[in-house]
């Protein structure tokens, strides 16, 4: 079993920067895809970036794409999501989470994925 602890949410100014991490326990792991996910108030969760176990294959969806970056220290078993030129439309509470054993690959679907955090809120400003 995995646990997965978020941090560095926030309230920030639009255009703003924001880093988050997501510190992963329970277990020695590197070979899980990660991904973050978020979810704003009266919308359905959704995909905003993925990473694969080597670090070196990522996806964002279309809307971050050149202000996010997706990373991942394996031998620290964390990941990070730098998130720059921040808009309103980023604010919603922000998941981490890990593919199960086998999982290399980061997607795009909740389903794929096994673990979860509790969330951050991350809140843009007009």
């Amino acid at each position: 079993q995995l646990q997965l602890v978020e941090s560095g949410g926030g309230l920030v100014q639009a255009g703003g920067s924001l880093s988050l991490s997501c510190a992963v326990s329970g277990y020695t792991f590197s070979k899980n895809g990660m991904g973050w996910f978020r979810q704003a108030p009266g919308k359905e969760r959704e995909f905003v970036a993925a990473i694969g176990w080597s670090g070196v294959t990522t996806l964002y969806t279309d809307s971050v794409k050149g202000r996010f970056t997706i990373s991942r220290d394996k031998g620290k078993n964390t990941a990070f999501l730098q998130m720059n030129s921040l808009k309103s439309e980023d604010t919603a509470v922000y998941y981490c989470a890990a593919r199960p054993p086998g999982g290399y690959s980061g997607t795009r679907y909740a389903s794929d994925y096994s673990f979860w955090g509790q969330g951050t809120q991350v809140t843009v400003s007009s």
